[in-house]
């Protein structure tokens, strides 16, 4: 019998994108699937979807097929020799690879395609390294810290590794011996009962996590588990220049895994208290300093408060109040690289709120000459 058209078999146009194509066969594979107890019409129906699809999700056996129909070898797959459908509950020598699904795309289905046939075109189900859980904590450091660094002890209540069985999770003194679950595997083998069937596949060991071997006797601290909550004191760096809110992560200090596996990691949010003598502002640090208004207007030299120390600041006559002046590197060191930002100081002249009859005069005086202003 002749085959029908790829095209037609799916129910699509010839100019139909690779997203109308994919949809149109997963309507197909999910109406036609044997296990839900069609026919033989439309097992075959199935069979024929999948051959149009493994030809039509190729670009390079599209192309083909477009140009030579179905005389040309390259560009029609062969269903049977394809592996079609098994009668045994699986596909018979099934290749998912020829097949560009996205796992993603098939919702639900798309964890049975990963667990049966090694994860398709995505991530999800490949091996991985397993580790231990990443944990948040705060820290809170003052002004100066921030601006300077500082390294410190930092209390942790965590999973850490078992210091007496340093994590193997066996008796000091005793051995190892093959899991009785797995036989030295690492894995056993489950069915799982799907609409595409019963598939055997294969699973992590639950009793020795894929290590094959167990303790002959557990550790009488963690019980076998090779970790245990309790509270751990870790060294902690704040770099010079960091603001508040910023996170640090540091590698391995998370939960320890089970096991004895890697750690995860401890991200530490800083919060920085406020300092009454200094406001931040990026690398800039910014303060105020009073000063009299017979000071502002003749002119004057006065302490000024730095994150280094006291410093004097000249104020030249004339200032008004307000008037910024700035002192060079005097502000935070800039965060992993060079140099420090400045510090603006502000001037503020403070006038007074109570005067005595000779100061008054003084200033109705001084005041009448409109020279002055």
């Amino acid at each position: 019998m002749a085959k029908r058209d790829y095209y037609e078999v799916l129910g699509i146009a010839k100019s139909a994108t690779d997203a109308e194509i994919k949809k149109a066969y997963r309507k197909m594979a999910m109406k036609y699937h044997p296990d839900k107890g069609g026919s033989k019409e439309d097992e075959e129906k199935f069979k024929e979807a999948n051959e149009a699809y493994s030809v039509l999700s190729d670009a390079t056996k599209r192309k083909n097929y477009d140009q030579f129909g179905h005389a040309n070898p390259n560009g029609a797959g062969n269903g049977a020799a394809g592996g079609g459908y098994s009668q045994y509950g699986g596909f018979g020598g099934f290749d998912p690879s020829g097949f560009n699904i996205n796992m993603d795309d098939l919702g639900g289905f798309g964890d049975i395609f990963e667990t049966f046939f090694g994860g398709g075109g995505s991530s999800r189900g490949r091996s991985r390294v397993r580790k231990g859980a990443d944990i948040e904590a705060e820290i809170r450091i003052s002004f100066e810290e921030a601006v300077f660094g500082i390294e410190r002890d930092f209390a942790l209540l965590k999973m850490n590794q078992c210091s007496r069985c340093k994590g193997s999770g066996a008796e000091p003194g005793s051995g190892m011996k093959t899991c009785p679950t797995c036989h030295g595997n690492g894995q056993v083998q489950t069915e799982q009962h799907t609409i595409f069937g019963t598939f055997a596949s294969a699973q992590v060991c639950p009793e020795c996590h894929g290590e094959g071997k167990v303790p002959e006797k557990k550790c009488t601290k963690c019980h076998g588990e090779g970790r245990l909550r309790e509270q751990v004191e870790i060294k902690v760096k704040i770099p010079s220049g960091i603001n508040d809110g910023q996170t640090i992560k540091i590698a391995g200090k998370g939960e320890a895994g089970e096991h004895g596996v890697p750690a995860g990691d401890l991200y530490l949010h800083v919060r920085v208290a406020a300092d009454k003598r200094f406001v931040r502002n990026g690398y800039d640090i910014e303060s105020e300093v009073e000063i009299s208004f017979p000071e502002a207007a003749l002119g004057t030299t006065v302490e000024v408060e730095t994150i280094d120390g006291k410093v004097k600041l000249k104020v030249p006559a004339g200032t008004q109040s307000g008037k910024v002046f700035k002192l060079t590197d005097r502000g935070v060191p800039q965060l992993h690289g060079r140099g420090r930002g400045d510090q603006l100081v502000t001037v503020i002249v403070k006038t007074p709120t109570k005067l005595s009859a000779k100061q008054k005069k003084l200033l109705e005086e001084f005041s009448s000459d409109k020279g002055w202003f």
